[in-house]
């Protein structure tokens, strides 16, 4: 064989392996775009059930509000029932109370009293009190008459007739204010129990629209209101909304013969339309439970809802094309050998690299800033032997309660740092709606028995600190005892207890503690005491106490000086010696603030809704001799209301007098109202899941009264001291009165 031939099979060996090596990329994009595309499909399935599940928990969120104006008004149609009915020897003073109605409302319309057919002789045979906005004007006037028989009108009919209270389909007021609204009545009985008139209100629909389309799940979202005939009742202004998809997601909705189909739960209905611009788009409605029966409806575009995951997957085949580009580079360069060895290299520093993201992810998990305030500070930090841990820390500020917690899950590396991720999860998660420690640990130690083949367990340290009292309730799993610093060094008194992820029936019991102020609060992991030197000593909880005893010297440090006088000690005892455990340490300090009060008043009432007035009337003056804005005053007052009509219906067992004492206490930056009664225990700010098949009168705080209170206020706290409970609604005004 001469060179030639030898030359020529070299060439045809390496033309054989560059086809191999062309063959094998071109097989791999293909597996990987097919996955990449079947994911793609998976992602969009998941995003399709979770955007029905969001969207249905959005109308079901504006229904509620909806409903709530609604029942609002209808509350204020039942106060002022009783006052015309005292003024029926008066027919001239039933101006003056519908008036009074109109112009403290300003939904409200107009207001009437249509009285049956000569019940007073000297006013005609039909005799109805008519108050009215028109512009800024309001008119009061004697409406019936030959042009105007009131007796044919549905809702007198409904009254005297059918004796029923609804809220009529929406109409143009073509008689007094000229704009759409609905209608809602009630009867006035005479001292004999006789209904003698129809009292009721024309409600405007335009805030009950401007109510729906606020705060969208995405920018061109927008809502439509329609009465059970399918009519339309309201829709945003042009601004919001293309006058063309109106009608055409109207259209849709009345004519059966388009096709739509059920939400992922079944609740709503889905139709699918494509605009005049060829922007697909979804109509997704459902009807309102109780009365009235009308469909609120939710328009949303597919560009918004699914643009982001078709920009991550036409990124995702550039980089494909690139990645494969430089691997055929690669191969074309380098023999087996060196491509096997290259691989190997790729291979660690990729893992080094996902530790790496591991670690930041991690790290990412963790309270992102320290908080700062006046009456709290506190500071965290960590230090992980490994690319990974398993300790974890969090805090947060919710309803003027600082959460925190501190764990320790068993072993290190990877598995930990999972379970670590999982157990912060559940904190955050399950902290959003419970403020009591114990049943924390106990709905996170249910979760992380779940599918724990590994048996791994979390020591976890929970407190919720009460801020403005200093009240300090904490629940621990088997944690290390924190540090109490307050003029001495002295552990917390804490139960063991087990820790969590053993077993899921433990029951874990409260402890609390009151703080008082300049009181520092440090916790650590065994990261800390069983850290050790080069000689296998161990730094011990002995030094830990003796570093926070030299901090005592010093006159007192700050969280931050505190945690870095710890740090440089133990770093100082273990130099030179591998870190062998990761090392997380979580320090508090407090402060009681003492705000100086510039206005204290203090109103107590039976628990009897009768007297609803009269808070009316105290929450009222309150507000005006702070010279807040009308606006913030009617927020203020239904939030109060609200409130304190629920402890007047549900505190007490039913036929038991009690009271309910509320204390409106102004500093020079916010007004609060303190709601206290001796009645059972109940935390209203932990909400269940809202029944809207219940009426706004059966159903308790909690649930969507609460709610509308959160919306209103810009804090509620509530704590059971004393054998009372005693809730704090809070109102920002400093900046609104500058």
């Amino acid at each position: 064989m001469n060179t030639r031939d030898i030359i020529d099979r070299l060439k045809s060996h390496r033309s054989l392996r560059a086809a191999s090596a062309i063959a094998i990329i071109l097989l791999a994009g293909i597996l990987i775009e097919t996955v990449s595309l079947l994911q793609y499909r998976y992602t969009h399935r998941l995003m399709e059930e979770e955007l029905d599940y969001r969207i249905e928990s959005e109308l079901t969120i504006k229904s509620l509000r909806v409903r709530s104006m609604l029942k609002a008004n209808e509350r204020m149609v039942h106060n002022y029932q009783w006052p015309i009915q005292r003024q029926l020897d008066s027919p001239d003073n039933i101006y003056g109370i519908i008036k009074r109605l109109v112009s403290t409302n300003k939904d409200v319309m107009s207001s009437f009293v249509a009285f049956r057919p000569d019940y007073y002789p000297s006013r005609g045979r039909l005799f109805e009190p008519v108050c009215y906005r028109r512009g800024d004007s309001i008119i009061t006037e004697q409406l019936a008459g030959d042009f105007h028989d009131y007796t044919t009108r549905e809702y007198y009919h409904d009254t005297f007739v059918d004796d029923t209270l609804s809220w009529s389909d929406p109409y143009v007021d073509s008689k007094a204010s000229g704009k759409q609204v609905t209608t809602f009545t009630v009867p006035i009985l005479d001292t004999d129990g006789q209904t003698v008139a129809a009292f009721g209100i024309d409600m405007s629909t335009q805030g009950i629209i401007d109510t729906l389309n606020t705060r969208h799940n995405f920018p061109s979202t927008f809502f439509l209101l329609l009465a059970e005939d399918g009519s339309l009742i309201s829709q945003p202004d042009s601004s919001h909304a293309s006058q063309d998809d109106v009608d055409i997601v109207v259209k849709m909705i009345n004519d059966t013969t388009y096709e739509r189909k059920r939400s992922s739960s079944g609740h709503s209905k889905i139709i699918q339309f494509r605009n005049e611009q060829g922007e697909t788009g979804y109509a997704y409605y459902a009807f309102m439970r109780g009365d009235p029966h009308w469909l609120v409806v939710m328009v949303c575009y597919d560009h918004e809802v699914y643009g982001k995951l078709r920009h991550m997957r036409h990124n995702l085949l550039l980089m494909l094309l690139a990645g494969f580009s430089l691997l055929g580079f690669i191969l074309y360069r380098y023999n087996r050998n060196v491509q096997r060895l290259n691989e190997s290299t790729l291979n660690k520093e990729r893992t080094k690299s996902e530790l790496r993201i591991a670690n930041n992810i991690q790290a990412e998990m963790l309270p992102s800033q320290e908080i700062h305030r006046p009456d709290i500070d506190v500071i965290g930090t960590q230090e992980t032997a490994l690319e990974v841990g398993g300790d974890l820390y969090d805090y947060f500020i919710r309803d003027e309660k600082l959460y925190f917690c501190i764990g320790d899950v068993s072993g290190k590396g990877v598995p930990s740092s999972l379970v670590m991720a999982v157990v912060h999860s559940f904190f955050r998660s399950f902290a959003r709606y419970e403020s009591n420690p114990a049943h924390l640990m106990r709905s996170i130690n249910e979760a992380a028995c779940e599918g724990n083949n590994a048996n791994m367990f979390v020591t976890l340290f929970i407190g919720v600190l009460d801020l403005p009292t200093g009240r300090l309730r904490y629940c621990n799993a088997g944690h290390d005892a924190p540090l109490l610093i307050s003029g001495e060094v002295k552990t917390l008194p804490v139960d063991a207890n087990m820790p969590i992820g053993v077993f899921d029936d433990i029951k874990y019991a409260q402890q609390q503690i009151q703080l008082t102020s300049d009181t520092t609060l440090f916790l650590y992991t065994d990261g800390l005491t069983e850290a050790f030197n080069t000689q296998h000593d161990m730094f011990g909880l002995q030094r830990v106490i003796d570093t926070a005893r030299a901090s005592l010297d010093h006159g007192g440090l700050t969280p931050m000086q505190f945690t870095s006088a710890m740090l440089d000690a133990v770093h100082r005892f273990t130099s030179g010696a591998e870190q062998s455990d990761d090392l997380t340490m979580l320090t508090l300090q407090y402060q009681m603030q003492h705000e100086r009060e510039v206005l204290h008043e203090t109103i107590t009432l039976d628990n009897d809704v009768r007297q609803v007035p009269q808070l009316n009337d105290f929450v009222k003056s309150t507000c005006n001799r702070l010279n807040l804005e009308p606006s913030m005053a009617s927020q203020i007052m239904l939030a109060v209301e609200e409130a304190v009509v629920n402890v007047m219906n549900y505190a007490y067992p039913i036929g038991t007098q009690g009271y309910v004492a509320i204390d409106a206490i102004a500093t020079e930056q916010s007004l609060k109202f303190v709601i206290s009664d001796e009645g059972k225990a109940f935390d209203p700010t932990q909400r269940g899941e809202v029944d809207t098949t219940l009426t706004a009168e059966e159903r308790p705080i909690g649930g969507l009264g609460i709610l509308l209170v959160q919306q209103l206020m810009d804090t509620i706290n509530y704590e059971y001291t004393d054998g009372k409970n005693v809730l704090t609604l809070k109102k920002d005004y400093q900046q609104v009165k500058q």
